[in-house]
């Protein structure tokens, strides 16, 4: 008995231990998948931080923008490594109206001066904060079409944000700067970034002065800019200088610069002479801001001298004998050798138009006379085969109408080449003549080449038209430069019924050093208030009191 239960015992351990074990094994074995699971997820995120390190740029270079520059302006900020990013907050511009002028006024007071403890002290000056502030199309935030940046300074990385982010803005239009501390270097690498806004036109940069005074490079003759203001901004005679030379020279101007505003700098009568310079040949520029620079007599006597007749210098005249030969040799060629070069260009279009039908027909030239005679004898031939129409007419039966329509498609498919090449030449015949118009219209690009008088040994041109308002209120001019200008104003007025443009329409002279009944002032008045189209509506509607505001 005792055996038996010994043995037993044995078998019933035995079974335990099997039980032990397989437990332990599945405990194993989920602590082991665990544990492979946990290794996999750990590969899963190494290998999407990687990627996510790869993705994500790390400088500014690397970052593609997306057109949305209340997202692309945070971003490219936090690249640079600025703490302080500026806002981008956008500027509604409702209809101008009494009641929105109010409007907008009570705003603006309630912004920058909140009643006394209704906000802390962080967030009572929350206007002035620096910040991006741009004007948008429609709703869509990527319809920027104005980009303002007011009283805090730029650096040079904000100028890396801006030369990545606004080059990405489509509808960008106006880019306006004011008191933002711009260097030379700086003004040197925006400037390189402006050519890359496609629709960019309108440029303010106005409270900025910089020592150097590069701002010539904003209107080289390269830019597409059309409006720029450079106010306030210290321009002296040199930066004058620089400015008009710019605008133009004997061999190069600006051709897009449309507005030009110069006002409140340190120009004098030098620098007003040396703008004048800009305006000999310069034929783009229509309004030209010179208000508060210091500028007296003399400075604007140069100014007249520019806007009627004036006489060519040694550098002009040379630079126009050279564009005459240039013209002339151009001219050169008789309209028998025009005629001649024509018709030898004809052949080649002729040879490509009539190359079907002497492929077909290949007739020479002693047999094109008796082309008349096969064309009688082939004339029943042809009703036979090609037409087929009277000759099944005759017969009467359903057979020769389906062999007018199995027959008659042979006929068709070889005429329509013939009148086809027939019309591709004469319709190359007419390019020839068009070509020659756009060579005469280019001839009188250059103001040098436009007719010329000789007086006392000089030869005189008719002086800039073009400019058709200009402000001087502000100077010191007083009553001895009064007849130049009224004299030029009325050349301008004799020679506007001819090939020059419509001559000066507004002239501001108010804040001067001369009494208002001045006799030229006077006639100055008069002269403008028959040309200015404002001035006419303005009088129509107050006579006595906006007499004096064009002058």
């Amino acid at each position: 008995m005792t055996s038996t239960v010994s043995w037993k015992r044995v078998i019933r351990k035995v079974k335990m231990g099997k039980k032990v074990e397989k437990v332990l094994k599945e405990r194993v074995e989920k602590g082991g998948g665990a544990a492979s699971s946990s290794a996999e997820e750990e590969a899963a995120r190494s290998a999407a931080a990687c990627t996510q390190e790869k993705t994500t740029p790390h400088t500014v270079e690397e970052y593609v923008c997306t057109g949305i520059l209340e997202t692309d302006f945070p971003e490219l900020c936090a690249l640079v490594g600025m703490k302080e990013i500026p806002a981008v907050t956008s500027r509604p511009r409702p209809p101008v109206t009494p009641t929105t002028e109010k409007s907008m006024l009570e705003e603006r007071q309630s912004l920058s001066t909140p009643p006394p403890g209704s906000a802390p002290s962080g967030e009572r000056f929350a206007y002035f904060r620096p910040r991006l502030q741009v004007e948008l199309e429609s709703e869509d935030p990527r319809t920027v079409r104005e980009v303002q940046v007011k009283g805090w300074k730029v650096d040079e990385r904000m100028v890396r944000v801006f030369s990545k982010s606004l080059p990405s803005l489509s509808s960008l239009q106006s880019f306006h700067l004011w008191n933002v501390g711009l260097t030379d270097s700086l003004l040197n690498s925006l400037q390189a970034a402006l050519p890359l806004c496609l629709k960019l036109r309108m440029l303010v940069l106005d409270g900025t002065p910089i020592p150097q005074q590069s701002y010539y490079r904003l209107i080289a003759e390269d830019s597409a800019l059309t409006h720029v203001s450079l106010r306030n901004n210290k321009i002296d005679a040199e930066g004058a200088k620089l400015i008009g030379q710019a605008l133009s020279t004997p061999k190069s101007t600006n051709k897009n610069l449309t507005s030009l505003n110069l006002a409140y700098n340190h120009l004098s009568d030098q620098g007003a002479d040396h703008i004048a310079q800009g305006l000999r040949l310069n034929r783009t520029l229509l309004c030209l801001s010179l208000a508060h620079n210091g500028i007296g007599d003399e400075g604007a006597l140069k100014l007249a001298e520019v806007l009627g007749p004036f006489a060519l210098t040694h550098e002009e005249t040379v630079e126009r004998r050279w564009l005459l030969l240039g013209r002339d040799s151009e001219r050169q060629k008789s309209p028998a050798t025009r005629r001649a070069d024509s018709k030898g260009e004809r052949p080649l279009s002729h040879h490509s138009s009539t190359s079907l039908e002497r492929s077909k027909d290949k007739p020479s030239r002693a047999t094109s006379k008796k082309k008349d005679t096969p064309k009688k004898d082939e004339k029943p031939g042809a009703a036979n085969q090609g037409t087929g129409s009277e000759a099944a007419a005759g017969k009467g039966g359903a057979s020769g109408k389906k062999e007018e329509n199995k027959l008659g498609k042979k006929p068709s498919d070889t005429k329509v080449p013939r009148s086809k090449g027939a019309r591709s030449g004469g319709k190359e015949k007419r390019p020839p003549v068009i070509e020659l118009e756009p060579v005469e219209q280019l001839e009188t690009v250059s103001p040098l080449l436009d007719s010329a008088e000789h007086r006392d040994g000089k030869l005189f041109i008719p002086g800039n038209s073009t400019l058709a308002s200009l402000n001087l209120m502000g100077n010191s001019l007083t009553a001895r430069s009064l007849p130049s200008l009224l004299s030029s104003l009325l050349s301008q007025g004799d020679a506007r019924s001819g090939k020059v443009g419509t001559g000066l329409l507004r002239l501001n002279l108010a804040r001067n050093s001369f009494p208002l009944d001045c006799d030229s002032f006077t006639k100055i008045q008069e002269t403008l208030s028959v040309r200015d189209p404002l001035t006419k509506n303005l009088a129509s509607r107050s006579p006595e009191g906006e007499q004096v505001q064009p002058a």
